[in-house]
């Protein structure tokens, strides 16, 4: 599991500082013995700061989970870094973001560090306490308690402003500070003469109490522990005494009032309760300390290792009880009703390989592959093909055109089965410049990351996922990769559609549209060069006809008239060069036109349209590329419903829709279904933002995975 410890020491990372400033830090060689800890537990952890920075760095860490993944979880050090009830700052960003954490929630936290309202509810709830009083400000009368009296800050926690008192005089003093320095309310309540026992609980409903421990103070000092001991300045140790030395029947009472005042307060997983134990064996609950220290040499720890925990069988250990109070088991919730007789072999293993899946991207984002790069086309084939290898897939030599287009398959072949289509180049314009791969919370950015790589790697962790499962062999499944999608399709397409041909689907590894939006429908695409001739005319000269630039605007004017939405048809020009004798005006101009059109009926009316309106001119129209529609088919309708109710049950939503631009889809015979668009959800195709969201990522994985495991049960 990916595990977030969160603490807070050097940062001061807020908008503004102001307010109580914390005072409780965690040292970093706790921090990091506490981290190396998870990592030996297996999991996967990182240290963070409990900043204005936290969501981010932990959106970053742990992206969004699916519905039945377990999330990645936070293991709470917070202290916080200013102002009221400072326990309860992270506690709250983590339930407000929806990451789940080890530790007391911001309610119990705050009960826990308000002393008053504590001791309150353990008065109401029988749990023993000392006698208390609060002082509201500095002209208080004196409370009818008897001296000696402990006094301490109301909300502060460390034994900040702790200090035994003996009459008025030093009552007055000790609580003058307090108001001036911490600016709040007085506690005092009775000093109990006596023995320091401190309880440590872990778990939940009803957590596990510890063996007692005793804190030991030696010879000289007062008999509680003060912050100048905390801190190391009092000139002595106390030490902690484990188990301490109490009889078996105030050992089982104090476990039971700890427990006790663990259920009032509303703990969750941890807590440490520090009591007095009097002469007479009387035992009074001083406060519940709601995020116990782990610090090395802590009554908590110590108590731990007597109840056979050493330091990361505790701090795993603590895991385990967060994750089964989220969770109910140590393994992620089921899903379900009719999803109880899934496989859930695909599921656990793409989950526990998020990082892997990303840092895969990452690699092939950064194999380069454009369109025009002959050399590096080569690379990404040779490349794929070791991935295909890896798989236990063979190359199928009747689809093989090399360098267009390469193909594998399993045992079974794809014979009445699935036929993957993916392309390995990337259309790229390199005016817009190369964008490197790098993420943010919620996508993936980098150069052909949504157009090519995402679906490629998808696919790629699909078939690993079946392989897993042991299931690959079995099924019938061909990949089929091409290398010039930025070449409109022009060498591979008679491989493609041959192959497509051959299979029971074709499913296209296309980016899916915004929110998982699968394409069902898309325009076909025509590429003509349209070549106008005109005499070579002087600047300036007269001529019976104008020079080839005028006759030229004004003909394209005319063609790209021809756009009608109603008709669903478009024609637009995209590049335009000319060609010129020196000083003399251009008597030849070379246009390429774009025309996007929904069947083929469409685009012949329109390329006769077209020639209609050049034909007066001395002009050629040639037909350099032809990417067939996609129409509406109810064979693939059918195909989109049967992957739709696969999705649904594994809770990942999909959509339809249709797009304007061409795709390999179209290659498809009629009585083939064909989706296209079952890559993750993409943006910013082609430009120099182009991102793929990271939730899709998985989710298209998993989904891909998934029904070709069910499509040929």
């Amino acid at each position: 599991m990916k595990i977030a410890v969160i603490y807070n020491r050097e940062s001061q990372k807020v908008i503004n500082l102001f307010g109580q400033p914390n005072r409780e830090k965690y040292g970093l060689k706790a921090i990091d013995r506490i981290v190396n800890s998870l990592r030996k537990g297996g999991h996967q952890a990182i240290a963070l700061e409990g900043d204005k920075d936290l969501i981010d760095n932990l959106e970053e860490f742990m992206p969004r989970a699916m519905v039945g993944e377990r999330p990645g979880m936070a293991f709470n050090l917070s202290y916080g870094i200013q102002g009221q009830a400072r326990y309860t700052h992270v506690p709250g960003i983590l339930e407000m973001v929806g990451v789940p954490y080890v530790g007391s929630g911001p309610l119990a936290h705050s009960l826990a560090l308000d002393k008053v309202v504590a001791k309150m509810l353990f008065v109401q709830n029988g749990v023993p306490t000392p006698e208390f009083a609060v002082l509201q400000d500095a002209s208080f009368e004196m409370p009818r308690l008897s001296f000696p009296l402990i006094v301490k800050p109301k909300n502060e926690a460390v034994s900040f402003g702790l200090r035994i008192v003996n009459d008025e005089a030093e009552l007055r003093e000790a609580a003058q500070r307090i108001f001036e320095e911490f600016n709040q309310p007085v506690l005092v309540e009775r000093y109990i003469e006596g023995r320091e026992i401190n309880v440590g609980l872990l778990g939940n409903n009803t957590p596990e109490a510890f063996v007692p421990a005793e804190l030991n103070f030696g010879e000289g000092g007062p008999r509680i522990y003060t912050e100048d001991d905390k801190k190391q300045k009092s000139g002595r140790t106390v030490g902690v005494i484990c188990p301490a030395p109490i009889s078996p029947e105030l050992t089982a009472e104090a476990q039971r009032i700890a427990i006790r005042a663990f259920q009032v307060l509303g703990c969750y997983d941890c807590a440490r309760v520090d009591m007095r134990l009097d002469d007479e064996g009387n035992l009074y609950i001083l406060e519940i300390n709601s995020l116990p220290s782990l610090g090395e040499h802590g009554s908590y720890v110590a108590a731990a290792e007597h109840m056979g925990l050493d330091f990361p069988a505790l701090i795993n250990r603590l895991v385990e009880v967060a994750a089964s109070r989220y969770f109910g088991t140590p393994n992620p919730p089921q899903l379900g009703g009719r999803r109880k007789a899934l496989d859930r072999s695909v599921f656990a293993f793409l989950t526990e390989r998020r990082d892997g899946l990303e840092k895969k991207l990452q690699q092939w984002v950064n194999v380069s592959s454009r369109s025009t790069d002959v050399v590096g086309i080569q690379y990404a084939l040779e490349r794929f093909g070791e991935e295909m290898n890896e798989l236990g897939l063979t190359p199928i030599a009747e689809y093989c055109d090399a360098p267009h287009v390469q193909a594998w398959g399993t045992a079974q072949g794809f014979d009445n089965g699935t036929l993957l289509v993916g392309h390995l180049d990337v259309p790229f314009n390199p005016v817009l410049g190369a964008e490197h791969f790098h993420r943010d919370p919620e996508f993936l950015f980098g150069e052909g990351v949504g157009t090519s790589r995402a679906p490629l790697v998808s696919a790629l962790y699909a078939l690993k996922a079946l392989r897993f499962s042991r299931r690959l062999k079995q099924l019938p499944i061909g990949v089929i990769f091409y290398t010039d999608e930025g070449r409109d399709c022009v060498e591979s397409s008679p491989v493609l559609q041959r192959a497509m041909q051959q299979a029971a689907r074709v499913m296209v590894l296309r980016p899916a549209n915004k929110d998982n939006a699968l394409i069902l429908q898309r325009r076909g695409q025509r590429r003509y060069r349209l070549v106008m001739e005109g005499a070579p005319l002087k600047l300036g000269q007269v001529a019976a006809k104008p020079d080839v630039m005028r006759t030229l605007i004004n003909r394209l004017d005319a063609l790209t008239s021809l756009t009608s939405r109603k008709e669903r048809v478009a024609v637009a020009a995209v590049e335009m060069r000319t060609e010129a004798y020196p000083r003399m005006l251009p008597h030849r101009a070379i246009v390429t036109l774009q025309v996007s059109y929904p069947n083929v009926r469409k685009a012949n009316e329109l390329e006769a349209r077209m020639r209609e309106i050049l034909s007066k001119e001395r002009a050629t129209l040639s037909l350099l590329s032809d990417r067939p529609a996609l129409p509406t088919r109810r064979i693939n309708e059918a195909f989109y419903r049967e992957y739709r109710e696969c999705a649904e049950q594994w809770q990942i939503p999909i959509d339809r829709a249709s797009s304007l631009w061409p795709s390999v889809a179209g290659l498809a015979p009629a009585d083939t279904p064909v989706l296209c668009g079952v890559g993750p959800s993409a943006q910013g195709l082609y430009t120099g933002q182009e991102k793929v969201s990271r939730i899709s990522l998985i989710q298209q994985t998993l989904l891909l995975a998934e029904f070709l495991l069910a499509s040929h049960r």
